[in-house]
């Protein structure tokens, strides 16, 4: 019965994250479209960091010198992450955003590894030209074109995302960090960063939001980073960490699916390919990589803790 209610939860998280690029692509289309990228992002970190203050004081989570130096610096990579993949999301459609993120799942591998110099076997890489292949035919839609800016900034986005989450596992393991107050401080700082870039913006937003954008920001707030981050750190402490990363992998399916059925985004026979190709190439290369950390030493993912706070 707890193993069903594990996967529950992080079968929940994935289906929270894929529906959070459909969140924001109707948010933004609800306001000023780009314009309100900076105003949307710093609202919903503060709203994270003030849901979380609660949780850090509830739980008497540890906010000491490691969490405050290491919440600094991978609270500024994680801001470039949500940036680029917002304003990303604002020029491409959702089911597009939501799969080219999961391009992810194959660039940590690999950038972990170009940092350990630790190589992951030869058919992670042809996974991974598969997936090139896949890209290249999702961003074409219904023909041979050339990708719009949304969807270089959400390729962009994954591959910040990958060094990001690198970085997490590489700090996490090597220094004691209470993961509550980690991302804590990293929701601090997006807001910080966010009012400092854009304080008008931000009061102008705020001021003038209607109720279904104020739902919209609770939801990417609450939703998407709160509830995501406090699930995902139980649940993975009671499950295998291959089992945590193939139900976490089902986020762009979900993405699809929102996409496909709410916003009516059409991919065309050729997206339909490009999409199935994409999806297959990160699942296979995800469990490539999975049984190669099992087998011993090496390139080590992310598919356990490391995730935690890594996608605000």
């Amino acid at each position: 019965m707890r193993d069903r209610r594990v996967d529950a939860l992080l079968l929940g998280v994935a289906v929270v994250w894929g529906s959070s690029y459909l969140a924001a692509k109707v948010l933004l289309d609800s306001s000023a479209g780009t314009g309100a990228v900076l105003p949307v992002l710093t609202l919903r970190y503060v709203g994270a960091a003030l849901a979380l203050a609660v949780v850090v004081v509830l739980t008497r989570a540890r906010v000491g010198r490691h969490e405050l130096g290491w919440g600094l610096v991978l609270g500024t990579s994680q801001v470039a992450v949500l940036l680029l993949e917002t304003y990303g999301v604002a020029g491409t459609t959702a089911t597009s955003a939501g799969l080219l993120i999961s391009t992810t799942i194959l660039l940590t591998p690999a950038v972990e590894g170009l940092w350990t110099r630790s190589w992951l076997p030869p058919s992670f890489f042809a996974a991974a030209l598969v997936a090139v292949v896949g890209v290249a035919l999702l961003v074409g839609g219904g023909g041979w074109r050339t990708p719009t800016a949304g969807d270089l900034l959400v390729l962009a986005a994954a591959v910040v995302r990958a060094c990001h989450v690198t970085a997490i596992g590489r700090v996490t393991r090597r220094v004691p960090l209470d993961l509550r107050g980690l991302t804590f401080v990293q929701t601090v700082v997006g807001a910080v960063v966010g009012l400092v870039l854009a304080p008008g913006a931000t009061v102008g937003f705020a001021t003038s939001a209607s109720a279904a954008q104020w739902a919209g920001l609770a939801y990417l707030a609450l939703g998407c980073s709160v509830f995501a981050f406090l699930a995902q750190s139980w649940a993975v402490r009671r499950t295998s960490a291959a089992r945590a990363s193939l139900l976490l992998g089902t986020e762009p399916l979900w993405a699809v699916l929102f996409g496909v059925a709410l916003a009516g985004d059409a991919l065309g026979l050729t997206g339909v390919l490009g999409a199935v190709l994409l999806l297959g190439a990160t699942a296979a290369g995800q469990r490539i990589e999975l049984r190669s950390a099992a087998r011993g030493p090496g390139v080590r993912g992310c598919p356990s803790g490391e995730l935690a706070g890594s996608k605000p």
